[in-house]
């Protein structure tokens, strides 16, 4: 590794060691990056400071110069009043706005570590991440400071943006000057990003500066193709790496603009893409699924690029889409470990019920529980290598995703002899519903701090709309009423509303073996047959 601009070491050192590492490779000449690398710079430092960068449904739109100017004044804010030092982690939380953008921009500018999570997480679960990361500041859009202030996390140094007191970030004063960007390396940790895998307790992410970088130059690049006059639009929130991409970087990187809502569900995306020319979408297949009942009224000629990630696209939704707009959907796989998509196809090249083919830079193969790859046809364990690697913060799962150089991603695919892959399923207890990953233990967890809760088991059941719902088998302590309403009630102030089970099954008891271990499978059997 290069000579770290840190001086809060702590990323650099809970790094895996190296021999858990994957395999990185730089196979295009793109990706052969200097040793000394800023992304959020070479993101701000190219585009003509008078083309639009971010426009919103109802405010004036953002000029890339307006952008370098309130990156400087944040940065200058974060470095100075503030007293973040390179290597920092700053926690991000707001809704999906320009200045949510602007922060993330100079937490990276000023060499410091940005950690961004969703509007919608509740106290318990970022006091969880701000102990992992060892957080000691955030920046919070002030209608998101709440849960954040009732967390209650040692030590931290909350600063809210939006609001009109001297203290506010926006507010307060600054050189009004350019900040000049810290010289971190290539390899210096720039953002960690974090996912709840299959036991519900969050791992973080660790990508590097020049990672950022290296999802437009594979992806973008070659796959999406950009261009300077398009407008993106998309419902993933900046606290998924989807979003990130999608909403941030890939526009940043071609010179283009991004059009960012906070209320980005399916009745808004289309009135928002008609109205603002969005030449570029985001989101989920359940959104496409929606969005078929809502088309009529509305303009949707430039529209020119729709992407799919987050869970599997049917073909039949594919195909609908395609039927109704003209439009081919790009679908893609990619995952928090790897920060974006890495199997994907576009144009003449997809293939309808097909994930895709490898991204350029990237490699796939399917193998079994052994490393070993199996025959076209056959189904086994999806790898992938390329870029970008996982490297969990301080974490023994690296071993189980990282194997024999490879990246293993947990999803159960087929390669087919004319080299496409396609997805067959989760290769674990994951519940992906309407593009989320909800962790079945991880609802557990919280439900049964709930006074009333015995046991519970959390699986999810296939649904046509949203791919997965979740599914609560629970037992109640006697004389308690079986109403959902209290428990669904108690979850909302535990957990971010999307995890909370759609559905709830009050048992005498939960299937177990006679060594007292739980028999998913049977709920899940069960689920299957509603």
């Amino acid at each position: 590794m290069h000579r770290s601009a840190h001086v809060d070491t702590f990323a650099r050192d809970h790094l895996p060691p190296p021999d858990e590492w994957p395999e990185l490779r730089f196979d295009l000449p793109e990706l052969r990056y200097p040793d000394r690398l800023n992304c959020a710079a070479e993101l701000l430092g190219h585009a003509d400071p008078a083309r639009p960068v971010f426009h919103t449904p109802d405010g004036p739109s953002w000029a890339y110069g307006d952008l370098r100017e309130r990156v400087d004044r944040i940065a200058h804010v974060l470095t100075g009043d503030l007293g973040v030092v390179p290597g920092n982690r700053v926690l991000l939380r707001g809704p999906t706005t320009p200045w949510l953008a602007a922060c993330w921009l100079a937490v990276l500018k000023a060499g410091a570590i940005a950690v961004t999570v969703l509007a919608q997480q509740r106290a318990h679960e970022l006091a969880t991440l701000c102990d992992i990361a060892l957080v000691r500041h955030a920046l919070c859009d002030i209608r998101s400071v709440d849960d954040l202030a009732k967390a209650d996390i040692p030590g931290l140094r909350i600063t809210t943006y939006g609001g009109d007191g001297p203290d506010d970030l926006l507010n307060r004063p600054g050189p009004g000057t350019p900040y000049p960007a810290v010289d971190t390396a290539a390899d210096d940790v720039a953002l960690i990003a974090f996912t709840s895998g299959t036991t519900g307790h969050p791992k973080g992410c660790m990508h590097f500066h020049r990672d950022v970088l290296a999802i437009a130059d594979t992806f973008s690049e070659h796959v999406l193709r950009p261009r300077a006059d398009d407008v993106f639009t998309g419902s993933p929130p900046l606290g998924f790496t989807f979003g990130l991409g999608g909403l941030v970087v890939f526009p940043m990187r071609a010179g283009a603009s991004s059009l960012l809502l906070e209320d980005a569900g399916p009745r808004r995306l289309l009135p928002a893409i008609a109205e603002h020319g969005v030449s570029v979408l985001f989101t989920a297949p359940t959104a496409y699924r929606a969005m078929l009942e809502l088309l009529d009224g509305y303009d949707l000629s430039p529209l020119r690029r729709c992407v799919s990630a987050g869970e599997n696209l049917p073909a039949a939704t594919w195909r609908a889409w395609h039927e109704r707009t003209g439009l081919r959907v790009i679908n893609g796989i990619g995952a928090t470990e790897l920060l974006h998509i890495f199997v994907s196809a576009a144009d003449e090249h997809i293939r309808p019920g097909t994930t895709g083919i490898p991204v350029p830079g990237w490699q796939a193969r399917v193998q079994d529980a052994q490393g070993t790859p199996v025959p076209d046809g056959e189904p086994g364990l999806l790898a992938v290598r390329g870029p970008v690697g996982c490297r969990y913060l301080a974490d023994p799962r690296q071993r189980e995703y990282v194997r024999g150089g490879w990246n293993v991603t947990g999803d159960t695919y087929v390669r087919e002899p004319d080299g496409y892959f396609r997805y067959v399923a989760r290769a674990d207890d994951m519940i992906i519903s309407a593009g989320y990953n909800i962790a079945g233990p991880e609802v557990e967890d919280a439900l049964l701090r709930h006074p009333d809760v015995v046991e519970t088991a959390v699986v999810g059941r296939p649904d046509e709309a949203r791919g997965h719902v979740v599914v609560a088998y629970t037992v109640l302590r006697d004389g308690a009423a079986r109403d959902p309403e209290p428990l669904r009630a108690f979850l909302k102030s535990e957990l971010a509303p999307y995890k909370c089970p759609r559905e709830f099954v009050f048992l005498d008891a939960l299937p177990r073996t006679a060594t007292g271990k739980l028999q998913r499978f049977r709920l899940r059997t069960e689920g299957d047959r509603q």
